[in-house]
């Protein structure tokens, strides 16, 4: 019998005992990002952030998305979950915002290097066909409880798609646009930030519409380690038969996805008419 999870387990404890002070040091600054996310998302009173969701929607992805997200946001004010909806905001913003550091630069890198999409690519598989509840296992015993270790397993569960279609977007860029900069004198640098970068950036934007759409939905399964947000008022309802709070809750989210997608969409799509 091979005991896979005893020697994954070994490790983890070997990590955990051995690297206590690193993981420590990246909690504290991985909480404060998040905080500063969630101090200037609760400073700014409702009505605010609700006109200006509103307008950023009628620019970027039109009327109905517009009318949409003042009605949908205005009901999640009326059904008393504006705080918990911001704490997820602040969560799903964070957390996209570290895995885009991240897998932006591994994307070029796969694009740029065969070996390095070789290694990747089964990494990303194998990151995107794990369940999502097993990511909260070591980011509980790295991180303990609350938002830091939600954050952790976010960013894991949604950085793949960002990585994959970052590395298609510049593999897609013409040769001849390529050969052409390179004949012109252009440095590898120059080319990567003035011809691959912006011709990507459609593929790209898609990516982090997707990658955005995976963290809302780990976002509300971290609840589970006291994440917090409207996951927490989902598993409320879930553990506690409140069944109307639970639903409250998921339609919450639902309107939270609906307004990000829309307008992350809305983004990319106007990159590709620029284009």
């Amino acid at each position: 019998m091979i005991n896979i999870g005893d020697y994954i387990e070994q490790v983890i404890h070997w990590l955990t005992n051995n690297f206590a002070s690193f993981f420590d040091g990246l909690s504290m600054v991985v909480g404060n990002f998040i905080e500063g996310f969630q101090q200037v998302l609760f400073e700014v009173p409702a009505y605010v952030m609700i006109v200006v969701l509103a307008l950023l929607a009628w620019r970027k992805a039109g009327r109905n998305t517009a009318i949409f997200t003042l009605l949908g946001l205005g009901l999640i004010y009326g059904m008393g979950l504006w705080e918990a909806t911001m704490q997820t905001l602040a969560l799903v913003l964070s957390s996209t915002s570290l895995a885009l550091l991240v897998g932006i630069p591994l994307g070029v890198w796969t694009a740029r290097s065969q070996r390095c999409s070789k290694i990747v690519r089964p990494i990303l598989d194998f990151m995107q066909t794990m369940p999502a509840f097993v990511y909260l296992i070591p980011a509980v015993l790295f991180f303990g409880l609350g938002t830091v270790p939600g954050a952790f397993a976010t960013i894991i569960f949604a950085m793949p798609p960002v990585v994959r279609l970052t590395g298609l977007g510049i593999r897609q860029v013409p040769h001849e646009v390529v050969e052409a900069s390179q004949s012109f004198g252009a440095t590898p640098w120059q080319l990567l930030c003035k011809v691959q970068l912006p011709l990507a950036l459609p593929s790209i934007l898609t990516g982090v519409n997707q990658t955005i759409m995976m963290s809302l939905s780990m976002v509300v399964i971290a609840a589970m380690i006291s994440a917090g947000g409207l996951g927490e008022v989902v598993l409320k309802g879930i553990t506690q038969m409140k069944i109307g709070q639970g639903f409250e809750g998921g339609i919450a989210v639902v309107i939270l996805a609906i307004i990000l997608d829309r307008i992350t969409q809305g983004i990319a799509k106007g990159r590709k008419r620029r284009s």
